[in-house]
């Protein structure tokens, strides 16, 4: 029977930039659903495996690099080992970069689509690799959640490295929604400008970060609001939802 308060309780989830922003929110949210965290990031988890374990939470940190194919497999060794299962996937790490297209060299490309769409495949992959061996059932389906971008569907002007390895990033939930159908749900969150360090000035220039502003909602989303949606879908009130790109997004983009 499901526990109305912790829904995923007795379930494990991976989530993939844990470190900060989205990745972090997303694995406080599903921790107070019920869910043990396995943490993953190129950088140190260990503040948010904290929060995590201050308030109850089964955690573990594991640095990963997600471009990486041996890294990747350590993570979900180190994964099964400690926890004896995988019922969710949720995706978030990634980089944004913006530069006009005639300035981007190979290697900031390469870089860009390395993280955002060669990651996706190898955590992707290989967490549906243990999941399908788990043979789980339509009563109760894993769950893979990618994190996508709003640009995916629209576009943007000197982020094509960035609009392309996060419109494949939707190219493969896709597919994959339709291979691993019905035991396993694949979905994608597609967010608007949300709070996070992406909007920094290393990462946004203020002319853009500004114009991420002229949106309905008139203001940037915030981290928990992703981690809430991501929550959801890992739950039982999400059993009819795969192969869906949903946008919280402040209006950006209204398909």
């Amino acid at each position: 029977m499901i526990d109305p308060v912790k829904p995923l309780l007795g379930k494990t989830a991976l989530v993939t930039g844990a470190h900060r922003g989205i990745g972090a929110a997303c694995a406080v949210a599903l921790a107070q659903q019920g869910a043990d965290l396995v943490c993953a990031d190129l950088h140190d988890s260990t503040a948010t495996v904290n929060i995590l374990e201050q308030a109850g939470h089964q955690a573990i940190d594991v640095p990963t690099d997600v471009n990486n194919e041996a890294s990747v497999s350590t993570l979900f060794g180190r994964a099964i080992q400690r926890f004896r299962r995988l019922d969710i996937l949720v995706h978030c790490a990634g980089i944004i970069h913006e530069k006009p297209l005639l300035e981007t060299s190979l290697a900031e490309f390469d870089r860009v689509i390395g993280v955002n769409l060669r990651g996706t495949f190898l955590v992707g992959r290989e967490a549906l690799r243990h999941m399908t061996a788990a043979q789980p059932s339509q009563a109760d389906p894993a769950r893979v959640i990618l994190i996508a971008s709003d640009m995916s569907y629209y576009g943007r002007e000197q982020y094509s490295s960035y609009v392309a390895s996060k419109h494949g990033v939707l190219g493969l939930m896709r597919c994959w929604a339709k291979e691993f159908a019905p035991n396993i749900l694949v979905n994608a969150i597609c967010p608007g400008p949300v709070d996070t360090a992406m909007l920094d000035a290393e990462n946004m220039s203020p002319e853009w970060r500004e114009k991420e502003l002229q949106i309905p909602l008139a203001r940037f989303g915030d981290a928990a609001e992703i981690g809430a949606l991501a929550a959801f879908l890992a739950g039982p009130n999400a059993r009819y939802f795969t192969g869906q790109g949903l946008g919280p997004n402040g209006g950006s983009i209204m398909p």
